[in-house]
């Protein structure tokens, strides 16, 4: 459940006049201020086999596609006459207060799109005092991230694995560490089936990317005969067996519960049912997602899926959303239909391509500003009010 917080937030909708300014002097944006046009960029700089990891998805990637484009099914029904010259879009969740409800989805090994990956990417957000939610498929360690964030606000996501004395080990570093909450992916035991990185024979975590919290953890660590600076094959072997858990049931979220005093998402629920055992096992979140339609192709889109959880778990439960996001719209529609704040991932990652913590940066103002004026041009000046009835089916 997420709280409005008092006063007025950043006019972010103040971005575009910025932009028309510099016009003045010739200037136009370094990258495209549309997601579309900022994906086309980042294919024609990254390599063949790195954009296909990320822009890819499972199988004939259907639901991929389908994240996107079921947004159009909804409608925003703008009001008028309403006073709307001061807009408010700041939020509490979980404790974690934020300027608007956006936080940076976790997104691995984003050391293949850009040499600083998650440290260009954690800084980006905090010069937006945005949180980062962190992966634990990263290409950086929780304390280096934490060292770049500094005072800045990030939660944890968790891949659960095999072992329970590594997933504790994880837990712990992340709560020494100072972040404020733990994401659990439960839609990730194995790996989907995903023909771009198939055809490219490309799997970054066998490269040593993507594994340097499990090469830095002192469990995993004890585990292997040579340190992984030794036998960096062993080392990857080692991962490979932990990352694979299919095994995981509910009973055993009772066992995560004991281990940190961090409140705890799990991400994935796209069911009704799920998300009620979700609210009975105790987290104190959910996040609705289908991994990007990275995981099972053919599967619900997200934002469909979003109403029926919300109506599951009533008000008090603190539900986001993932999967699809691509513009400010999107994200006033994602609060419509229930979410408490959104997750966006492939966009910012395309702006880490191109540019860093800059290109991060501009990608999250320019959603920041087109949320910030849809709810002004809608007739909504908090975020609080944006509700089912702002929406329609065509």
């Amino acid at each position: 459940m997420s709280t409005v917080d008092p006063g007025l937030g950043e006019a972010f909708a103040n971005f575009q006049y910025e932009i028309y300014g510099r016009g003045l002097a010739g200037e136009t944006p370094s990258q495209s201020v549309a997601i579309a046009g900022l994906e086309e960029r980042a294919r024609e700089v990254l390599s063949a086999s790195a954009f296909g990891y990320v822009a890819g998805g499972a199988g004939m990637e259907r639901t991929l596609r389908a994240n996107v484009e079921a947004f159009a099914s909804w409608q925003i029904v703008p009001r008028m006459l309403r006073d709307v010259s001061l807009r408010d879009l700041s939020v509490t969740v979980l404790g974690t207060q934020m300027p608007a409800p956006l936080l940076l989805a976790p997104v691995g090994v984003q050391s293949i799109v850009h040499r600083e990956g998650e440290l260009a990417a954690a800084r980006g957000a905090a010069a937006q005092g945005l949180p980062f939610i962190f992966s634990t498929a990263a290409s950086h360690t929780f304390e280096q991230v934490a060292e770049a964030m500094g005072d800045a606000s990030r939660w944890y996501q968790l891949y659960w694995p095999k072992e329970r004395d590594l997933a504790a080990s994880f837990l712990r570093r992340a709560s020494d560490a100072g972040y404020g909450a733990v994401v659990v992916t439960l839609d990730t035991w194995l790996l989907g089936w995903r023909p771009r990185d198939l055809q490219n024979a490309y799997l970054p975590f066998l490269h040593g990317e993507g594994v340097a919290n499990y090469f830095s953890d002192p469990v995993f660590r004890a585990a292997l005969a040579q340190p992984p600076e030794e036998e960096p094959a062993a080392a990857i072997g080692h991962w490979a067996y932990q990352f694979a858990n299919p095994s995981v049931t509910w009973e055993d979220v009772a066992w995560l519960r004991e281990q940190t005093q961090l409140p705890i998402l799990l991400k994935g629920i796209v069911h009704a049912d799920d998300a009620r055992l979700a609210r009975e096992a105790g987290v104190e979140g959910i996040v609705v997602s289908n991994h990007g339609g990275r995981q099972v192709d053919g599967s619900l889109p997200a934002i469909d899926a979003l109403p029926s959880v919300r109506e599951a778990v009533g008000s008090e439960m603190t539900v986001l959303f993932d999967s699809g996001i691509r513009s400010g719209a999107d994200i006033l529609k994602a609060l419509a239909l229930g979410a408490d704040a959104v997750c966006v991932g492939r966009p910012y990652v395309w702006g880490l391509a191109l540019e860093g913590q800059r290109g991060v940066e501009q990608v999250l103002r320019a959603l920041l500003a087109e949320l910030d004026l849809t709810m002004a041009l809608s007739g909504h000046t908090h975020v609080a009010e944006v509700g089912p009835g702002a929406l329609r089916r065509p």
